[in-house]
């Protein structure tokens, strides 16, 4: 069993699904999953972490290249 395309990916933010930062877009983009799945779990954990998550999407969206 050969793999011919095992380059990594790149984690990026999106610039096509993006409505704040592109951070989620670029989660979901790299995941494959829906952006708007992506976007609820986002608000669901800002709610449950008490605002760290936000801190983590605000990181994120300092961090991750476009």
């Amino acid at each position: 069993m050969t793999f011919e395309n095992n380059t990594p990916r790149p984690f990026v933010r999106s610039s096509s699904q993006r409505m704040l930062g592109g951070v989620c877009g670029g989660l979901a983009e790299y995941f494959g999953v829906d952006v708007n799945l992506v976007r609820a779990i986002a608000v669901l954990a800002a709610f449950v972490t008490g605002g760290t998550a936000v801190l983590v999407y605000l990181a994120l969206w300092m961090l991750l290249p476009e």
